[in-house]
């Protein structure tokens, strides 16, 4: 873990995603989510999995945050907690997980949990290998 985070701020991004999770609004899948990050300007945002009629029209957990955190003046993820109503750890789908890799650096660490309180830490090279960046479209092959 990074220098600045400490288990402090862990046991607040995880109450906070929980929080979050609780209010999800999942009424097809019943499945809720709750995610929590902690930006470099030191501010904690949230966000949680709002589903629509229209699917796929929904917003996930980590994009609701992530849009908080921008709107809230940050552009970096520090740490990141995603929570699910599942008794397994899943990981954020394809399309979160390059968001995630947007706003993060090599240090951004990422902490899967599941209903239970069991976590697992990723790096975002660890969820999204081989990310497509902004620069990738400046490479001539």
């Amino acid at each position: 873990m990074n220098k600045e985070f400490s288990k402090t701020n862990f046991l607040e991004l995880k109450d906070h995603a929980y929080l979050m999770m609780s209010k999800a609004y999942a009424p097809y899948s019943k499945f809720q989510v709750g995610a929590a990050l902690l930006a470099e300007n030191k501010k904690m945002f949230g966000g949680c999995n709002v589903e629509n009629a229209a699917y796929p029209e929904g917003t996930c957990a980590e994009a609701g945050a992530i849009s908080a955190m921008v709107a809230g003046g940050g552009m970096i993820i520090k740490t990141m907690c995603v929570i699910s109503q599942s008794e397994k750890i899943v990981s954020p789908c394809g399309g979160c997980r390059q968001k995630i890799s947007e706003f993060s650096t090599e240090d951004t660490k990422v902490f899967l949990m599941n209903v239970k309180g069991d976590f697992k830490i990723f790096t975002v090279e660890d969820l999204l290998p081989f990310s497509f960046s902004e620069f990738d479209h400046l490479i001539k092959y």
